[in-house]
C-alpha cells in the first residue's frame, strides 16, 4: 500500500480541487492510501455525497493556511497548524507515509521539506525538476528550475543523477539524455562553473550524457534532461512558457480578426484542440523536488481537479520505483568516485 498526504490548501482552487482530485486518484489506484489535511468541516463538505472508499482515507485537521505571499521561514514557525506544515509533519515522522503533495507556497514548501523531511544522505542539495512537453510528442524534465542559485560543480552532476532518476522511475525512459544547459554546444563554451563540469559530467556512466544545450533547443524533443542551476532554470522555463502563451495569444487575435481567419480555424477546429491539449500543464503533472527521504510534489497553484489527480500519481509512481532508495545508492557511489570535487 503506498500511503501520501494531500494538502488541501493554499492552491487557487482548493480545496474543492484537491478534494476531487484526491477521490479520482483513490478510484484509479487501488493500493492507494491518502491522508488529507486541513480545515475538517471544509474536507467534509467536499467529500459529502461523493462515493470513495473510507478505509483508504482519513482527514488530518489543519485550521490555518500558508499563502504565497507570506515569508516561507516565519511562516513555517508561526503556522504550525497550516495544512502544509501537518502534511509536512506527518510524512516526517510516520514511516508508512511515504510523500507529500501540494499546490500550496513553494517557498514555504522547500523550507520545510528540506528541514523537517531532510535530504538523501551525500545529496547535496533539493531540487526542482518540472516537465515541459516537446515538439516531438514526448517531455523535458528541467533540473533544477528554482531552488538553488548559487551552486557547485558536485551538485550540477548530483542535480544530472537524481533527473535522470526521476525521469526512469516516474517517466518509463531507459536512458534520458541529458544536456548541460549553456550558451554554446561547444565543450569550452560558458563559465567556469560550466566548463567544469562538462568533463565531469561527460566521464560519468550513471548518466547518458548529451553534451551542451542551447536554451532554444529546450523543447526540439532532441533532450530528456536539462541540467542547470536554479537561477538559470527558473528563467528558461519561464520565458518558455511565456513566449508559448503569447504565440496563442496572438494567434486567436489573428483568427478573429477575419473572416474568413474564423471560417479556417473552424475548420482546423480538432487541430487546435489537440495543440491545447499538447500545451496544458495539467496533463503532466507537478514539479517534484528531488533529493529528499520522502517524495516531495508541488503542483502548479491553479491546479484543478484533474492536476492534482496527476501529481498524486507522479507521487505514487516514483514511490513504487523505490526513487529515494535508488537515489540514495546513486547519489553515494558518485560522492565515492569524486572525493575531489569542492562541495
Amino acid at each position: 500500500m503506498i500511503k501520501l498526504c494531500i494538502d488541501c490548501f493554499g492552491g487557487d482552487h482548493s480545496p474543492a480541487a484537491n478534494v476531487s482530485g484526491a477521490l479520482m486518484a483513490l478510484d484509479a489506484l487501488p493500493d492507494l492510501e491518502l491522508v488529507l489535511t486541513g480545515d475538517e468541516e471544509l474536507i467534509k463538505k467536499e467529500l459529502d455525497g461523493k462515493s470513495f472508499d473510507g478505509k483508504r482515507l482519513s482527514i488530518v485537521h489543519a485550521p490555518e493556511v500558508i499563502s504565497c505571499d507570506e515569508t516561507p521561514t516565519a511562516a513555517i514557525k508561526q503556522k504550525k497548524e497550516s495544512s502544509l506544515m501537518k502534511a509536512i509533519e506527518l510524512v516526517r515522522s510516520d514511516e508508512t507515509v511515504h510523500g507529500v503533495v501540494t499546490t500550496g507556497s513553494t517557498g514555504a514548501l522547500v523550507a520545510a521539506a528540506t528541514l523537517r523531511v531532510g535530504r538523501i544522505p551525500g545529496v547535496k542539495r533539493p531540487a526542482f525538476c518540472p516537465i515541459l512537453p516537446t515538439m516531438k510528442g514526448g517531455i523535458v524534465g528541467i533540473c533544477d528550475s528554482g531552488a538553488n542559485v548559487d551552486i557547485s560543480v558536485r551538485m550540477l552532476c548530483q542535480f544530472a543523477i537524481m533527473g535522470s532518476l526521476y525521469l526512469k522511475c516516474a517517466c518509463g525512459m531507459e536512458s534520458p539524455r541529458a544536456a548541460l544547459l549553456n550558451i554554446g554546444v561547444e565543450e569550452t563554451k560558458g563559465d567556469e562553473l560550466r566548463k567544469s563540469a562538462y568533463p565531469v559530467m561527460k566521464g560519468m556512466d550513471n548518466i547518458n550524457f548529451a553534451g551542451n544545450m542551447e536554451a532554444r533547443e529546450l523543447l526540439s524533443g532532441d533532450y530528456d534532461l536539462v541540467v542547470c542551476d536554479g537561477f538559470s532554470g527558473n528563467v528558461l522555463v519561464k520565458s518558455t512558457e511565456g513566449a508559448c502563451l503569447e504565440m496563442l495569444k496572438k494567434l486567436k487575435r489573428d483568427i478573429y480578426s477575419r473572416t474568413i481567419n474564423k471560417i479556417g480555424a473552424l475548420l482546423m477546429k480538432k487541430m487546435f484542440d489537440e495543440e491545447k491539449r499538447f500545451m496544458d500543464y495539467r496533463n503532466y503533472g507537478g514539479s517534484v523536488l528531488l533529493g529528499l527521504k520522502k517524495i516531495v510534489v508541488k503542483g502548479h497553484g491553479s491546479s484543478n481537479d484533474v492536476a492534482v489527480e496527476k501529481c498524486i500519481e507522479q507521487a505514487y509512481r516514483m514511490q513504487t520505483a523505490d526513487l529515494t532508495e535508488r537515489t540514495s545508492r546513486e547519489i553515494g557511489a558518485f560522492n565515492e568516485l569524486h572525493e575531489e570535487l569542492p562541495n
